[in-house]
Parts: C-alpha cells; structure tokens; sequence
C-alpha cells in the first residue's frame, strides 16, 4: 500500500520479482458522441481536437469505458482511481460531475454515466471500440530491465499521482555492531513514511516497495527509476561506542543531485528521544525543501504546459511574500490551479490564504469582505477534503482576523492532529495563544515550530511571535533581541519591523526604535496601533495594555 495513495498489486510486484511478463497499457480507442478516448494516448478528443481533462478524470472515463458491460462499484472505483484511501462521499461525487462535463453529459441526463443509486456507475454511451489491447511482451530469462521496470510501475501509478510530487523513503544504511539498535535503521524511516503519508499534496511510495531496495550495495537512482519517483529519502545511522550519528539527503531521482541534507547527533541513551526529534524535524524540512524544488521546475515550464500542483506550488512561493503584487500573483496562479482542478483542496486554500493576507495587510478597501472569501473558501476546502490539514489551517486564521480565539486555536488543534509535523499550524496556533494571553504555551509551541523548519518561509513570523511571547513573560531584553532579530530574516514584513520598533523601545534602545518604526512606516504610511490591532486582535489583557501604551509612546 502506498501511504495515503495507491496499493501496487502484489501480482504485479510478484511478476515484476519473477521477472515475468507484465502487461502494457491499452491501446483501446473509444468512440461515443463525437468523442474519442484514447487509452494509448491518454487522452479525451472531441472532432478530433485533444480537449484538457485532469488525469484522475481521464482514468475515471478510462476505467468505466473498458468496463462498459456491468456496473462499477464505488468501492472498486476508489480502488483504481485513489488506490483504496479513504474519500468522501463528496470527492467521488466531484470526480463523477468533472467526468461527465467532460464528455457533454449532465446528472440530470446521464447519457454517458449513469449513477446506480447507492451501488456504482456505468458506461452507457452507445460506444465503438478500435484499436486492440497491446500484447504483454516477454523479458526473456532475466528480469525486466531498469527502463521496462519503470514504464511499468510509472503505468500502474500514474493515475493516483495526478501531477503530485513523488518520494520514496529507502531503508536506513546501519554501520555499527549488531544489537538491539540497529533497527532504528527500519524503523525511522518507516516512522517518516507514515508521517509523510499525511501529507496530500505528496506522493509517498509505500514501505512495502521502497523497502525492497537495501543494503550496502543497493542503488537509490535504481531505485528511483524502478519506482518512477521523483525525489528520495536516503540516510544512515552510525553507531561509535555511545555516540549515534544520523544522517538524512533529500535527492532528486532525475538527476542524482542533493536537495538538502542534515546530520543529527547524540548518545545511545538518547536515541529513542533523538529518533522522534529527527522524524518531526525531516518531515517538516521536506514540506520546505520539496516545494521550493517544484517551484524551481515549474517555472522552467511554458505557462500552457503547467497542471494543477505546478500552478499550486508557483502560487505558494509568491504567497509567503506578503507584499500586494506578489499577492496577487498568488491568487491568480491559485485561480488557475482550481480551472484545471475545481476540486483541488490545496488551491482553494492558497486562495483562502491570499484573501486573509489581502485582509491581514490591509491590500483592499474592504477587510471584512477578504476575511468572509477567505472563510468561505476555506470551509469549501475542509469539504473537499476532511484530511487536509492546510484545510483546517487557513479556517483557523479566519477565526484569528475575526478575534474568535478559542476557536482559532481549536482550528489549529485540528490541523496539527492531523499532520503533528505541521510547522505553520504550530506556529500560529502558538501566535495566536500569544494574543489571548496565555504566554508560557505559546511560546513552546513557537520554539517547536523553529525546531520542525528553521528555514520555513514563515521563520520571522516565529521568531516575532517569541519576542511577543517574551514581553508578556517579562523578559524584555529577550523580547527586544527576537523582536530585532526577526525584522531582520527575509520576508519580514510591516507589522515585523512595527514589533522590532515596541521591543526596542520599551528597553530604552530609542533611537533603534525610531530606525525601525521608519522602517515600517516605508512599507505603509498608514501603519497606526489601530492597524497593528485589527491584524492582531489581542485579547483585553495585560499584555495588550503594554502594547497599546509602547506604541502610543512611539507616536504610532
């Protein structure tokens, strides 16, 4: 089973082991109502004219057309397009509409696919069918080579990739006498596998597979291609005496290069302690790390051959720029996203997320309107997908901008349960129990989140938020510290230097005060405490009076 994706059927990895023939995609052509499904091309023509279908609709199509003699269950259905995971009543519901748009048919007609109420769907166009399946070819004595492999694997997994990045995790290397602690070398990774899984925006190929590949002699970019994946997770566990050392590289399966490597150190007692620390820390490095690589692939695309998750990911990295065009951008590259995938959760939460900038930032007229389009298409990305935690992530701020707290941090509750290795629901859950008062909390869940991604888009939002956290605490000197450290990371933005400015002079550094606060004042004339407020709603408390007192103090 793939984690939180596709199951590769044992036959076909027992035959793929054997070194027997494995079947080749079809070569069917489907004609039905000026349509044509090409099962060789992998694609849908209307009067002979490709038209743009998403992959997981064309499988859908694909799947019902070649069983067009019975009925297809939903439960069979899930098996082959999602690959047995678990989606909502709703998720299928979305794929069967995209599907018949696809072909001209309407749920109020069903002249292509037709619902069975409560059981399945079936293919009911009046249907010809050209072309003939294409025969399994032989490999011979041996086993398939590296290139047939990969064609292969790559045609059984492309439907439940859908344009996603994809990782396999490899088996830990283990240097060191054997003992009771070697297998850390399994069971890390196999940790990490489990917590990537939750990730949905990632393809994570299953322990089952990836694990195949071990030993001294085993070739990860073998692995790669035989797998089809993308990136890989590769490392080693060194044992000296009392001293353990972990290494972890992120490679690109393309072409062999390392992304991002990191090396963990500590002693034998420790190691129970270390391995949970190291498994939170790379999952939160890779949701980093992967994206920005995808970033830098997306945009050596023409913008006519980018998909869905290519548009997405564009649209993250302007999105954590917080400035009004790069916002902008974001929103528009989201927009295009949800036209190729109208039920793509992840945009619709990039698109909640510029929304809440726009009224975080004060970018429009009408905050209150920017933070009711953000809720609306948060919620809408909570019911696309239950499981999503940037879903549940961006209802959550929503609720911040509106000064429901509580339920805020409730939001964010819910978005790290479902991925604990989240570093952005941490950190705002933190930011957030920083405005309601309750320090000593938020100021550990804002140290984790820097543990989790040190190099998070969102670090100066962190590092402020602990300077927050320190005034309230009564550590002013500290809170001046982070406060000016913060201003100073890539990114900051005008409420940051606003903070440095507060720090710097509630201990006495006045002139420091003056560079910062002109600083934020550059990046918006209008900046006032009233402004400051609005994006942080603090709660009528102590810490908020010491606030407002400091920046009245600076003339804000």
């Amino acid at each position: 089973m793939l984690d939180g994706g596709v199951k590769i059927p044992d036959l076909f990895m027992k035959n793929l082991e054997k070194g027997e023939h494995v079947p080749q995609a079809d070569a069917l052509v489907f004609t039905f109502d000026g349509f044509e499904l090409d099962g060789a091309r992998f694609e849908l023509r209307r009067d002979g004219k490709p038209l743009a279908v998403e992959p997981q609709v064309l499988s859908l199509l694909m799947l019902l057309a070649e069983n067009r003699d019975r009925m297809v269950s939903k439960d069979e259905l899930i098996e082959r397009i999602w690959g047995g995971r678990i989606v909502s009543e709703s998720a299928v519901a979305a794929r069967i509409k995209a599907a018949r748009k696809a072909v001209a048919d309407k749920g109020s007609a069903q002249k292509v696919i037709r619902t069975i109420h409560g059981k399945g769907f079936r293919f009911v166009a009046q249907t010809e069918v050209t072309g003939a399946p294409a025969k399994a070819s032989p490999v011979g004595s041996g086993l398939l080579t590296e290139e047939q492999a990969a064609k292969a694997i790559d045609d059984v997994l492309k439907t439940a990739r859908d344009g996603r990045p994809s990782i396999a995790v490899l088996p830990f290397q283990y240097f060191g006498e054997p003992g009771p602690h070697d297998i850390v070398a399994d069971a890390l990774p196999a940790d990490i596998i489990a917590d990537l899984s939750r990730l949905h925006w990632l393809f994570v190929i299953a322990r089952g597979s990836s694990f195949r590949f071990r030993g001294l002699d085993a070739d990860p970019l073998s692995a790669g291609r035989q797998l089809s994946v993308r990136y890989g997770l590769t490392g080693t566990v060194e044992l000296s005496g009392e001293s353990v050392s972990i290494g972890v590289s992120l490679i690109d399966m393309t072409s062999g290069g390392t992304i991002w490597a990191e090396q963990y150190r500590g002693s034998l007692p420790e190691l129970q302690q270390l391995r949970q620390e190291i498994e939170g820390h790379v999952v939160a490095s890779l949701a980093v790390q992967i994206p920005q690589n995808e970033v830098r692939i997306a945009r050596g695309r023409a913008p006519g051959e980018l998909d869905a998750w290519a548009c997405f990911h564009l649209g993250l990295d302007h999105m954590y720029r917080f400035n009004r065009q790069d916002n902008a951008r974001a929103a528009a590259l989201f927009t295009q996203s949800l036209d190729r995938d109208p039920y793509f959760s992840g945009a619709m939460g990039g698109l909640s997320f510029t929304h809440f900038q726009s009224a975080f930032m004060r970018f429009g007229d009408d905050p209150e309107a920017e933070v009711e389009k953000a809720r609306a298409l948060a919620q809408k990305a909570v019911e696309t997908d239950r499981l999503d935690p940037f879903a549940h992530f961006n209802v959550g701020r929503c609720s911040w901008l509106e000064g429901r707290l509580e339920d805020s941090i409730a939001w964010f509750d819910r978005a790290t349960s479902l991925s604990p290795s989240f570093a952005q629901g941490v950190y705002t859950r933190g930011l957030v129990s920083v405005m309601a008062g309750q320090a000593e909390e938020a100021d550990v869940d804002l140290a984790l989140a820097l543990d989790l991604s040190p190099l998070d888009p969102l670090a100066y939002g962190m590092v402020s938020g602990r300077a927050l956290a320190q005034l309230q605490l009564g550590d002013k000197e500290r809170a001046e510290e982070l406060g000016v450290k913060a201003a100073l990371m890539p990114g900051a933005h005008k409420h940051i230097a606003l903070i440095a400015a507060l720090t710097s002079h509630l201990v006495g550094k006045d002139a420091e005060a003056q560079r910062w606060l002109a600083r934020a004042k550059q990046a918006d004339p209008t900046i006032s405490s009233e402004v400051f407020f609005a994006s942080f709603p603090f709660a009528e408390n102590a810490a908020r009076e010491t606030i407002e007192k400091g920046l009245r103090d600076l003339g804000v």
